[in-house]
């Protein structure tokens, strides 16, 4: 249990947090400035000190390293009664135990930082042991040049010890070099220190240097969690030294442990630079999910389109030729890098409307592996008469004619030269000739119960409205779903194409087979907002952005997730989920 720090803004496993002294400190950040370490228990038998809110007070501690056996672990454990002060306890990465504080401190972070796969599993061993609402800090490792990696493996608090120790050494720091000060001519940072003549420009003030290029990079760090945007960061800062490239890609391969704390949605638009790009975890997931989740639900034959620089695609002008000659004969499903592959009802959800990729008109191999194997899986799950690919020759052909290669279907290929040219489109209209066209309002309930699928399971979308007779209205993209008496269940939310639900929609899908997303809380009524504290039990599937039901004696509610699942049942302050509707028992 936490008093003194409370996490305020997420962006995956990153997060903005507040730790609440009497000058709050907004994390990452450093804090060495406000920590007072009580000693060592090895160079003597210590009481904890009478603490105070300006600061927080290190528990004594014994620091055992890395690796020690549990038996010895256990001879030499500390134990601490309970504070009224913020404390920090120190603890080994490989065996943190839980002893009540406000923050952790990793004691063998020297061991560690710098080996790639030695960093993720401190790191995620520490993060699945320690309190979710718990700040995690690092002492003597930062530097301008890694900090924002450790922010977003989910380090909360630093100190300038490195940055001090290499600036007395001669070495100056910025976030994508280190160099002996002998080595430049120039000083490339505008700082106060660097401000004089740079043959009056010694260890001193390099010294002052570093710790102002860490200052900046931790605010540059903060102000790209608060935008979402801290991954995009990454993928090129991580390029300035290979074990942070080798870390990037350990967590990248550890999916789960950043799945669960990534936001289903949201507003910043991903830039798709770089081959990691496709590891994302929004790639990934949106992937996955189009995959396992979604259904089609039309008999026409699959149409296979390049994707287009404008989003959602149906506003672009190429999709408008494709539909001129598609005339809804066909359902059009986009294939895309780095996202996979997109179907219509799907346009809007994000991540399929929210990135912007780098146009060179040549595929990766990366690229190319990733794309088939999506088109492949959504093949062996969908069925279709028919596939009409109408892909240009650059890269979308040689995906197409992999997955044929391993298909049963037809295929049939329309295009000569470029998409959009009159033979090109002519031998696309042609290809469909003598197909029927599916109206607009199976379309629009297609579109609905895809979205249902893709947003809360497999067969959502018949479980919570296929027994009955819905009607949508309002004009896409803002649909709204009701049942037959009238009633509003839903409306689709076009800025991140996923579905917000009423009470009467909460109370079909409590009632339904569909998967659930539910939060358990206390016998009140929430009014705006479900604190953590409040919360029995959550669903392990809920993720930030969710769409949930919050159900207590005393209350019924739909709202939006803040946190996921296991941290709004582990954390003591918070804003668990947001509370659109609310009806008393």
């Amino acid at each position: 249990m936490t008093d003194y720090f409370e996490v305020l803004d997420r962006d995956g496993a990153a997060r903005i947090g507040e730790l609440r002294l009497a000058e709050p400190v907004t994390t990452p950040a450093r804090v060495d400035d406000v920590l007072v370490d009580s000693g060592s228990l090895w160079n003597a038998d210590r009481e904890v000190p009478d603490g105070d809110e300006g600061s927080l007070t290190i528990l004594p501690h014994r620091s055992l390293p890395a690796g020690s056996r549990e038996d010895v672990q256990d001879a030499f454990g500390t134990e601490h009664s309970d504070t009224e002060f913020p404390t920090a306890a120190v603890v080994a990465s490989d065996t943190p135990t839980p002893q009540g504080a406000d923050a952790y401190i990793l004691s063998d972070a020297a061991g560690f930082v710098g080996h790639g796969e030695g960093f993720k599993d401190a790191i995620i061993s520490a993060k699945d042991a320690l309190p979710a609402d718990t700040a995690l800090v690092l002492s003597g490792v930062a530097t301008p040049r890694n900090v924002a990696l450790l922010a977003y493996a989910g380090v909360d608090g630093f100190d300038a010890k490195l940055a001090k120790v290499k600036g007395s050494q001669g070495k100056y720091l910025t976030s994508d070099n280190e160099a002996f000060l002998d080595d430049l001519d120039e000083l490339p940072c505008s700082c106060p220190a660097c401000q004089q003549p740079r043959d009056e420009f010694d260890r001193e003030d390099c010294i002052e240097h570093n710790v102002a290029a860490l200052e900046a990079e931790l605010r540059r760090v903060r102000e790209r969690v608060r935008a979402g945007r801290l991954r995009d960061y990454i993928e090129g800062q991580a390029r300035h030294d290979n074990w942070l490239t080798a870390a990037f890609r350990e967590f990248d391969d550890q999916y789960s442990y950043l799945e669960a704390r990534t936001p289903v949605f949201r507003t910043s638009e991903i830039s798709a630079a770089t081959s990691d790009t496709i590891r994302r975890v929004e790639i990934q997931r949106f992937a996955e999910r189009v995959t396992s989740r979604y259904r089609n639900r039309f008999d026409n034959p699959l149409v296979l389109v390049p994707c287009s620089a404008r989003k959602p695609y149906s506003d672009s002008q190429s999709h408008g030729q494709f539909h001129d000659a598609i005339g809804y004969r066909g359902h059009t499903v986009s294939m895309t890098s780095p996202i996979g592959i997109v179907p219509p009802e799907l346009e809007l959800t994000y991540p399929a409307q929210h990135y912007d990729s780098v146009v060179t008109g040549r595929w990766s191999e990366d690229e190319k592996q990733f794309v088939a194997s999506v088109l492949r899986q959504y093949l062996r799950r969908n069925e279709y008469p028919r596939v009409v690919a109408h892909v240009p020759d650059h890269g979308y052909r040689d995906i197409v004619e992999r997955v044929e290669a391993d298909s049963d279907l037809d295929f049939e290929y329309t295009v000569e030269g470029h998409p959009t040219n009159t033979d090109s489109l002519a031998n696309l209209a042609g290809a469909l000739e003598g197909e029927l066209k599916f109206s607009k309002r199976e379309r629009q309930h297609n579109t609905i119960k895809a979205i249902a699928d893709y947003q809360f399971g497999e067969d959502a979308g018949d479980a919570l409205f296929g027994d009955i007779e819905i009607q949508t209205t309002g004009r896409y993209p803002k649909l709204q779903v009701r049942n037959d008496d009238g009633d509003q269940l839903a409306t689709m939310v076009p800025q991140y194409g996923l579905l917000a639900m009423t009470l009467a929609g909460g109370d079909r899908w409590v009632a339904s087979d569909a998967p659930t997303k539910t939060v358990d809380i206390e016998g009140f009524v929430p009014h705006g907002s479900v604190l953590a504290p409040g919360v029995v039990d959550a669903s392990d599937d809920i993720r930030p952005g969710d769409e949930v039901v919050i159900q207590g004696s005393a209350a019924f509610a739909v709202g939006r997730a803040e946190m996921s699942g296991p941290e709004m049942v582990d954390s003591t302050r918070g804003v668990a989920s947001t509370v659109r509707h609310v009806r008393e028992r």
